[in-house]
């Protein structure tokens, strides 16, 4: 069922860091950083992927992931719902079937055997597709599975995430100028103003984490082994 209503961006980005503190997918360890996918050092990780495993938390997120694609983009802006492979795949699902929409995912690369096809379900030219992910970092990743729909003749120009990291200023140009916009629930920043007024980490924690999302590149240069 689509969401009739819905609360302000602002408390909707409140509420969803709430929720990834109350189930421990925020992760702050400034005294032995977590190793990202990029080889770089980082006191701050996130794991959205745990929200299929809580029902009401997963539900109410995807209401709001629903509700601002369409506030933002239109209620009749899409023909098909797409999840990026793997994180996206159960939050296209749960976006799709709220939508009442045809939900494919995309592989990220050619499975090597069969039809060797990247889309998975019907995708036909002309659809335009909304890309489901669970986060974006620097918005590169995205890239990738917008070509791979777009090279079956369906239009792309719109991805939305539970999580953006908003600390990197390149990743609203590198969308942009691939034609996609971004659609979030929440960032860092809301997250690290939420885990203040919770107390849910140390003070020197929460200070040496926020050092680090305003520079994020300096703080990896220094940490460099």
């Amino acid at each position: 069922m689509i969401p009739a209503s819905y609360p302000a961006a602002e408390e909707i980005a409140r509420l969803t860091a709430r929720m990834l503190l109350e189930i421990k997918a925020v992760n702050f360890n400034t005294d032995e950083p977590y190793t990202l996918a990029s080889g770089l050092p980082s006191p701050s990780y996130i794991d959205c992927r745990k929200l299929i495993s809580y029902p009401r938390i997963r539900s109410t997120l995807m209401d709001f992931l629903t509700v601002t694609v369409m506030r933002n983009a239109g209620l009749e802006a899409f023909d098909n719902i797409a999840g990026g492979e793997t994180a996206g795949i159960p939050f296209a699902a749960l976006v799709a079937e709220r939508m009442a929409l045809p939900m494919t995912y995309v592989r990220k690369k050619p499975k090597g055997y069969g039809k060797n096809a990247r889309i998975e379900g019907d995708m036909s030219e002309g659809e335009r597709v909304l890309l489901v992910e669970d986060l974006t970092t620097d918005g590169g990743s995205k890239l990738s599975f917008v070509d791979a729909i777009r090279e079956t003749g369906a239009t792309c120009g719109h991805t939305a995430v539970v999580f953006y990291y908003d600390i990197f200023p390149e990743t609203q140009k590198t969308l942009g100028d691939h034609g996609v916009e971004l659609h979030h629930l929440c960032t860092w920043w809301d997250v690290l103003a939420e885990a203040k007024a919770q107390g849910a980490f140390d003070a020197a924690t929460l200070a040496e984490v926020e050092t680090f999302l305003k520079d994020p590149r300096a703080w990896q240069d220094a940490r460099k082994s």
